[in-house]
């Protein structure tokens, strides 16, 4: 299955996008943190030893969590759209004194782009599903990058973070409002901002196009692919702060005050293919 010719469209937007980024990023503070710091202690319980098995780190941008993948001894390829953000990676891999095989390519030419090989985990997310337009067709390509007992593991920002805005209302200050979709279903959607998520200007941007992919439609594709869903966590805490209102923890990370309701932030799945 192939990608039409108006969303294939959208998606080179994406690439020239992430293109411009890239040099940004790789010189913020915002990615000066220690490759570890990008992972939750569960996500290592989740992922079990990695010595000697090979890992795929799908959408991985500039490599900071791929390079966490090599130092615990995977064998550790890293893929991206953007070739201005593998240049990057294979810098920061250079300057970490890892060995990371980094490959240029679309997602959905994820299994040519590799030549065959197969895994033993396939990681994703933080950022990375909104960029997918088929989710149907993602999920048949990661099911053939993995070996037989294969994981994919998945951890995005839930989808209620990314529907949630900040409003101030008289005698209330910080409150959240829904104020976009949760659900799938409306097609692309379309960014033009000039400002990237770490707080610089990015020169010549184009219009860049996500995609919502609702928690229910994740899950459900993944086990009408044939995935084994095995484990499914929702957190409070993010790597960065959303919200003006939100509090550091002692690990670094944030989340929302203790007068704020509860509300899930980031989600881990893992799913399995059957041997």
């Amino acid at each position: 299955m192939r990608l039409d010719a108006q969303t294939l469209q959208m998606v080179a937007a994406n690439e020239a996008d992430w293109d411009a980024r890239a040099p940004l990023h790789a010189a913020s503070r915002f990615y000066s943190q220690p490759a570890e710091f990008w992972f939750a202690d569960y996500e290592w319980e989740d992922l079990g030893p990695l010595e000697g098995r090979d890992v795929l780190h799908l959408q991985c941008h500039l490599g900071t969590e791929t390079i966490a993948f090599a130092r615990r001894g995977a064998r550790t390829t890293g893929l991206d759209l953007s070739a201005k953000s593998l240049e990057e990676a294979r810098q920061l891999a250079a300057d970490a004194e890892v060995e990371v095989d980094y490959v240029h390519a679309n997602v959905y030419e994820a299994v040519d782009a590799v030549q065959g090989r197969r895994f033993d985990v396939v990681y994703t997310g933080k950022g990375a599903l909104c960029y997918l337009p088929d989710l149907e067709h993602w999920a048949r390509v990661v099911r053939d990058l993995l070996k037989p007992g294969g994981a994919l593991y998945v951890v995005e920002f839930h989808p209620l973070l990314n529907a949630m805005r900040p409003v101030s209302l008289p005698g209330e200050s910080d409150d959240l409002i829904i104020r976009a979709d949760y659900l799938e279903g409306r097609g692309p959607i379309a960014h033009d901002s000039t400002l990237t998520y770490t707080g610089d200007a990015v020169p010549g941007r184009q219009t860049s196009y996500e995609w919502m992919h609702g928690l229910g439609e994740v899950v459900s594709t993944l086990a009408a692919t044939g995935f084994h869903i095995t484990s499914l966590r929702e957190s409070e805490v993010l790597q960065w702060p959303r919200w003006p209102s939100m509090k550091q923890t002692a690990e670094g990370w944030w989340r929302l005050p203790d007068d704020a309701p509860r509300i899930p932030l980031l989600f881990a799945l893992k799913a399995v293919i059957p041997r």
